[in-house]
């Protein structure tokens, strides 16, 4: 008998169905149920490399850890990393298989329900719950007939479905009301619960209205769960970094420290920032000019899906000599790495050739078409690391660079990453590196010693912090959501 299962939906993107579904997977786990969670497709610029070294949403990464499963591919055989306004790169069962605009892959679906479908039963066959989530609205009627993702999973796998609304934007009965309307007769009859997301004031004020989105839908709702400003996930692209992210809970002792991080415009696992943000005596702000740029003691050049795109519009915005003027050290994550370096030379991601890069860095990088994942460990700076490679884009070093992180795994052993001759800037391939409390603090306090501050690590562990949130997440759903109806 397949596994039972549940298809969390929401009114639109960002509505909170990634939270509920982190939520329910810990929930579960908490009560020793062996559960799953699943997203058919995912959009997105941050991702997550499984141990097998298959590239996933990285939203699907931590919900397997809410779950406490091993993350793999199954959980997303999809997965879209948007490459400009109107093309992305597909990855199916964890491979970049192409790159298609919106009209070449929506004529690819058909073909992939066949991927996604086997996937959720290989995940139905090992495990006691699945806990699917939707993507966007299922209620896009000019997309329903090729639908992936939503409801047309469920009804496949005929499994019963809930829809999140976000009430914190407004129009939340509209939203709700109209998704059901929409559906046809064999995808409303799987819905079977509301929840309202993000509420703030007293539920009783909503009793009527949900009287009658219930009298008018034959959907109850079966939780309303607040706003809170304490929980944060690693997010699935760009829109949640305008609401909550990790922030520490204050306790610093010495003298605190300032990191402005450069948002680009196709900013990727930008993820890597969150556990800097949870050390106390550490504020993290996105920049995205040369005036906001003010005076930190760490500027970041995060990760991108558009390595020459990013950095020419780095340089356009002014932001490479406000960088240079500043006293700050510069750290350079995978394609922020790349842009340090003196040349960078891309026949396959901008088919741009040959371009300069800052030149902070002696490394030069060459764009392959074989795309690196893989979970990688070593040392650096006398401390254990672990990480993960996500690239397309093979950097070398040049006699004035030095390695900066040892890394000795299956995959061999060498150096990755470089440091230039006065210590000013230093890059990484290595994504997630400052998840390791012992790295991180010693960087943090290498960091304030260059600005003369006197920095102290607070001792905070990241993955507490992490399995904190996880809780936090089930703490609020067991508190405000008929579970005994979710669990029927």
């Amino acid at each position: 008998m397949p596994a039972r299962g549940l298809m969390v939906c929401g009114t639109s993107s960002d509505a909170g169905k990634t939270h509920v579904v982190a939520g329910l997977c810990r929930l579960l786990s908490r009560r020793g149920v062996k559960v799953a969670p699943f997203k058919a497709q995912n959009m997105a610029l941050n991702s997550f490399v499984t141990p097998s070294g298959h590239e996933i949403g990285r939203a699907q990464g931590v919900q397997a850890l809410a779950a406490r499963a091993e993350p793999e591919v199954s959980m997303n055989p999809i997965l879209l990393k948007p490459t400009g306004e109107r093309t992305s790169q597909v990855v199916v069962m964890g491979r970049p298989v192409a790159h298609l605009d919106a009209v070449a892959y929506h004529e690819r679906k058909p073909e992939l329900l066949a991927t996604v479908l086997d996937a959720l039963a290989d995940l139905r066959s090992r495990f006691d719950v699945v806990v699917c989530e939707g993507a966007g609205s299922p209620a896009e009627i000019n997309l329903l007939a090729h639908d992936i993702v939503n409801l047309r999973i469920a009804y496949e796998a005929d499994i019963p479905a809930v829809i999140v609304g976000d009430i914190d934007r407004g129009g939340v009965f509209a939203s709700l009301f109209g998704t059901v309307a929409l559906l046809p007769d064999h995808y409303r009859r799987l819905v079977k619960g509301f929840v309202i997301n993000k509420f703030r004031g007293d539920p009783a004020l909503l009793t009527d209205g949900l009287r009658d989105l219930e009298a008018r839908t034959g959907v109850p709702t079966l939780g309303v769960v607040p706003f809170v400003h304490d929980v944060a996930l690693d997010a699935e692209d760009s829109l949640a970094l305008d609401g909550p992210r990790p922030t520490s809970d204050g306790g610093a002792k010495g003298d605190a420290l300032g990191v402005a991080a450069v948002r680009f415009p196709r900013l990727s696992n930008f993820t890597d920032l969150d556990a800097l943000a949870i050390e106390p005596g550490v504020s993290v702000r996105m920049v995205s000019d040369a005036a906001a740029l003010g005076d930190p003691d760490l500027i970041v050049l995060p990760g991108s899906k558009a390595t020459v795109a990013d950095l020419e519009w780095l340089r356009g915005r002014g932001l490479d000599r406000a960088i240079a003027e500043r006293d700050a050290l510069v750290l350079g994550i995978c394609a922020g790495y790349q842009m340090l370096g003196r040349r960078i030379v891309d026949d396959i991601e901008s088919g741009r050739g040959r371009v300069d890069g800052l030149g902070w860095l002696d490394v030069e990088t060459a764009f392959r078409p074989e795309k690196v994942t893989r979970q990688r460990r070593g040392h650096a700076m006398g401390q254990g690391v672990t990480g993960y490679e996500i690239h397309h884009g093979c950097t070398t070093r040049g006699p004035d660079a030095a390695g900066w992180v040892h890394l000795d795994d299956v995959y061999g052993t060498g150096d990755d990453g470089g440091v230039d001759p006065e210590g000013r800037a230093v890059g990484t391939s290595l994504h997630a590196l400052f998840e390791e409390d012992g790295f991180r603090a010693t960087f943090l306090v290498e960091v304030g010693r260059r600005r003369d501050k006197a920095f102290v690590p607070a001792g905070v562990s990241f993955a507490a912090a992490r399995e904190a949130q996880f809780d936090r997440l089930a703490d609020l759903l067991e508190a405000h959501v008929d579970l005994d109806a979710v669990l029927r």
